[in-house]
């Protein structure tokens, strides 16, 4: 698999964040690196953490009449309402998911911005294929926050039911991009909920039956056996190097 034509640096260094910094904080820091790396603080790094119960809006959704509901209901069920920079609508995540954010000082790097999409979003379904998961890139009918490179996976049993599996989201700014995936490893009834109350108070269509996790196709299947399948591939792409998250918040 080619790279996209921005490419991304043939050395990372991986950032295991052994515990959350909060919610908003979390999602800030984010943007903070990405920042770092348009300033040329930051080399090319990759961040990998499971985050607290949040649920991130969308700027679409943020202006809609029932956000201040959904907001409400987020924290009646225990996840955090917050708004994203980036586009998309309501994802929602947990101590279950793992976010990946990859993030890359770059001289040019709106280019090659779309195909940074299909490019982690398949290496993403690769790592899942290897632990045992059937993935694969492509936007399902009725998904949350749908995108064309969302990452799926189906019932072996019953093929025609398919779930939202990874999410990806871009940031790009002048000098620097950060791509952002959130896989849904274990425990998605949370997730179905807090989704469905929020889309109901923003009076937005979807389908809740999309809304799932990896350990629902793979019983067993868990966070730490799915970050280290995402590592495993990333090795197959770029050099990597392992750095201690602790240097990042000096």
């Amino acid at each position: 698999m080619a790279a996209p034509a921005s490419g991304y640096a043939g050395t990372l260094t991986v950032m295991r964040q052994g515990e959350s910094l909060g919610a908003a904080q979390d999602l800030d820091f984010g943007i903070e690196l990405l920042n770092r790396a348009r300033r040329g603080q930051l080399e090319p790094t990759l961040r990998l953490y499971r985050p607290e119960p949040t649920v991130a809006f969308g700027q679409r959704d943020a202006k809609l009449l029932g956000f201040e509901c959904a907001s409400q209901a987020c924290r009646e069920l225990g996840f955090e309402p917050l708004v994203r920079k980036a586009g998309g609508r309501a994802a929602a995540y947990h101590r279950g998911t793992l976010v990946v954010d990859h993030v890359e000082p770059h001289h040019d790097a709106i280019a090659g911005a779309k195909a940074r999409f299909g490019y982690f979003g398949e290496m993403l379904a690769t790592a899942l294929r290897s632990v045992g998961v059937h993935a694969a890139v492509g936007e399902i009918p009725g998904e949350y926050c749908p995108g064309e490179f969302s990452v799926h996976g189906v019932d072996t049993e019953f093929p025609a039911h398919r779930v939202k599996l990874i999410g990806t989201a871009q940031r790009v700014v002048s000098g620097a991009w950060l791509f952002s995936s959130v896989v849904v490893v274990q425990d998605s009834a949370p997730i179905r909920e807090v989704l469905t109350a929020s889309y109901e108070a923003l009076g937005l269509d979807w389908d809740p039956a999309t809304a799932g996790a990896a350990d629902d196709l793979l019983p067993g299947v868990d966070v730490p056996a799915v970050e280290d399948a995402i590592i495993k591939v990333y090795a197959e792409h770029a050099e990597l190097r392992d750095g201690d998250f602790r240097t990042l918040l000096g």
